[in-house]
């Protein structure tokens, strides 16, 4: 299982260097690794989301007894722990992977950054909308391009944070299967 786990993590690592050649001068390595997983993981929560939300939960409110959960909320909080899941895996083991700390130290951390950007987008969103008056999409977009930059830098200064918190190791083709 660990050769399997291994040999998954170098096809994805070397899927996503092998687009990054026409980047090389304009954007980091690690950066543009954390936008490639980054997006990628967006994409699955936006996909996971709409199959729960349209198929799975057929629009209908989830009643559990004591409390009504509108189809929405349920969907989010069904698909959440699953790309929470895949976001930090992809981060550990293919953007971040100079960091030496703990697993589940580094899980932990991760939990803090991703709650904090949720928080954030709720309290940008608020003020660009209603204090602001910007359009409510607009206002998405401005909210996350500001968002993403707390993630990274949070993720790589703190729940990946490296001992030299310098230059990342990079996987290359010469890394061995074992």
């Amino acid at each position: 299982m660990r050769r399997f786990l291994h040999v998954c993590r170098l096809l994805i690592v070397r899927t996503v260097d092998a687009f990054y050649f026409p980047f090389l001068r304009f954007i980091p390595h690690e950066i543009f690794r954390y936008g490639i997983t980054g997006g990628v993981n967006t994409f699955f929560d936006i996909l996971l989301y709409y199959i729960f939300y349209q198929f799975v939960l057929s629009r209908q409110i989830v009643e559990l007894g004591i409390v009504a959960i509108s189809p929405h909320i349920a969907a989010f909080l069904i698909v959440f722990p699953i790309t929470f899941c895949t976001g930090f895996m992809l981060a550990k083991y293919v953007t971040f992977t100079a960091s030496e700390m703990e697993g589940k130290v580094q899980l932990f951390r991760y939990w803090i950054t991703v709650v904090a950007a949720i928080f954030l987008n709720y309290l940008f969103l608020k003020f660009f909308v209603e204090y602001v008056g910007m359009e409510a999409l607009a206002a998405k977009v401005f909210t996350t391009m500001l968002v993403v930059c707390f993630s990274y830098v949070s993720q790589r200064h703190f729940s990946f944070k490296t001992a030299n918190s310098g230059k990342a190791v990079v996987v290359t083709e010469s890394e061995t299967v074992r």
